[in-house]
């Protein structure tokens, strides 16, 4: 089994996918769910007919890195998942499971949200998600010192959040905006952008992403 390279510089990478136990980066688990989220993006990249530098052009990311996602040997970081699945036209989480086969309840109890645990101490909780108003609703987590990507990512959409502990430092278009616990904030994903956690605690935020990536065009191949 080939060993992970990991997305470094402070991003939070993909250690698993898991409701409640989560397993560390380098568990057999986790090996095998980032080579299937490789895979999925590799098809999804195929089916769109994009090349990698055209992928990477729409997203930030370079092309070693995506090249390395698609094979199953890099662990990426939370920011450069959503970037990403949005710019091949998914919401995150529907590389990790079909939003359309979750039961028509519009309550979703917490024991079956799905959250993905970053190898670098950044986890996102896929509370919902809404294909057809293009809308994914989660709740990050940030321990002190780690942010959602290495660096500035963009992709299509619109992004809302709402920090409920903890501050959390967004750097949107070159320019940080630091927000505590009440604090909100709206952007277009366009802009590129990195949340950080500067401080001494745990940051928690309420993130709203709506608009899915090629103008809001659903990937037709995709299961959903």
């Amino acid at each position: 089994m080939a060993r992970q390279k990991q997305d470094t510089s402070g991003g939070g990478q993909l250690g698993s996918m898991l409701p409640s136990q989560v397993p560390a980066a380098g568990h057999p688990e986790a090996d095998e769910m980032v080579r299937a989220v490789g895979a999925s993006i590799r098809a999804a990249r195929k089916r769109r007919r994009l090349t990698l530098q055209e992928l990477g052009e729409r997203t930030g990311v370079s092309v070693s890195m995506l090249s390395m996602l698609e094979r199953g040997v890099a662990s990426p970081s939370i920011g450069t998942l959503v970037s990403v699945s949005s710019a091949l036209g998914l919401h995150m989480a529907q590389l990790f499971q079909d939003p359309s086969a979750q039961p028509p309840s519009p309550v979703r109890r917490l024991a079956d949200q799905v959250t993905v645990q970053a190898a670098e101490r950044v986890s996102r909780r896929l509370v919902h998600t809404d294909l057809d108003n293009d809308l994914e609703m989660v709740v990050n987590e940030y321990e002190p010192g780690t942010s959602s990507a290495p660096g500035p990512v963009h992709h299509e959409g619109s992004e809302f959040g709402l920090v409920i502990s903890g501050v959390l430092t967004v750097r949107l278009g070159g320019v940080d905006y630091v927000l505590g616990t009440g604090d909100g904030i709206a952007y277009e994903s366009a802009t590129p952008h990195v949340l950080t956690n500067h401080g001494p605690e745990r940051a928690r935020a309420v993130w709203i992403n709506v608009g899915f990536g090629q103008g809001g065009q659903h990937d037709p191949g995709h299961a959903g």
